[in-house]
């Protein structure tokens, strides 16, 4: 099955919600808005702590619903339920149109299609035995403690995330998306001469569960997590006062996108309320800096085919 065929399965025939009475509804709901989609979303999540040598905790969840947004001029209608069926929709429309009372608008054209794809639909909670997870956490643990002795605590997080997404919009397009995200975490605690220090790091992607099993993979991750807890131990208190930092390339670039990322989003530069207002297709960084926010890089978990 294709994506929209895995999605059709989902959230209409596996919920009873009918799809033709559903494209009704979203019609009358954004008649006359400017813009606006009904966006459907199935998920399947699955969480394992390892520490202190032991598995601390294990959750599995599953979870659906939808949201309903209308736009119109400067203001945007929003409702959302966790129930798939035909009544909690048209609550969600009486909602949602009251924002475009008054208002003949035009709706916005879709996105155009491509045919690209920057992940597999492979939902990386099936495919590998809960008992071989377990064994994964425990070959972490065992292999951060035989690297140094002084290795006093190690803690594995391990998470596998499946999102299912169907959009809707006014007219009977539609597309679907399948996310797989897989993410694990370790954090070394190191002791010396009465002294503590941690590390930590943590990696992932939109890719299957299988990659995270091979050591190739996570024993260089596993070895940097300790190099940091150990060069911790020698660690002296940074100075007061102002200084140049320096921002190295990685994920997830929290550091970058608090310091000039909302500047940059759209609402605050078409309202002119950004620094950067008015600036496009100037230099606004020091010479020789270059940012570039890619979201279409291979399975890297801020990848997405559509948004």
């Amino acid at each position: 099955m294709n994506n929209l065929q895995q999605t059709d399965d989902l959230f209409f025939t596996r919920t009873g919600l009918d799809r033709a009475a559903a494209e009704k509804i979203v019609d009358q709901a954004l008649d006359n808005a400017d813009d606006g989609e009904l966006f459907l979303e199935y998920s399947q999540t699955e969480g394992l702590v390892w520490d202190d040598g032991k598995l601390r905790s294990a959750s599995f969840d599953t979870t659906q619903g939808f949201g309903l947004r209308a736009v119109s001029d400067e203001a945007t209608g929003y409702a959302h339920a966790v129930t798939l069926d035909e009544h909690s929709l048209k609550r969600a429309a009486e909602t949602v149109r009251a924002i475009s009372t008054g208002h003949s608008g035009t709706m916005a054209l879709p996105p155009s299609g491509t045919n690209q794809a920057y992940y597999e639909p492979a939902n990386p909670l099936q495919g590998q035995a809960f008992e071989d997870k377990i064994a994964l956490l425990q070959e972490v643990d065992a292999y951060v403690r035989g690297r140094d002795p002084r290795v006093k605590q190690v803690s594995v997080y391990w998470s596998a995330d499946w999102q299912a997404v169907q959009i809707m919009r006014r007219g009977g397009w539609r597309t679907a998306d399948i996310r797989p995200l897989v993410r694990m975490d370790i954090s070394v605690v190191t002791e010396q001469g009465g002294r503590r220090e941690s590390g930590h790091i943590g990696f992932g992607g939109r890719q299957s569960a299988a990659r995270f099993m091979n050591p190739a993979e996570w024993q260089s991750m596993a070895d940097e997590a300790l190099r940091v807890a150990l060069l911790n131990l020698d660690a002296v208190d940074a100075p007061a006062g102002e200084m140049t930092v320096v921002l190295g390339p990685g994920s997830p670039a929290i550091l970058l996108h608090e310091a000039i990322g909302h500047g940059l989003e759209g609402d605050f530069n078409r309202k002119q309320s950004s620094a950067f207002a008015g600036l496009m297709g100037q230099r606004v960084a020091a010479p020789g800096v270059t940012v570039v926010d890619d979201g279409t890089v291979d399975q890297r978990r801020g990848s997405l085919t559509i948004d």
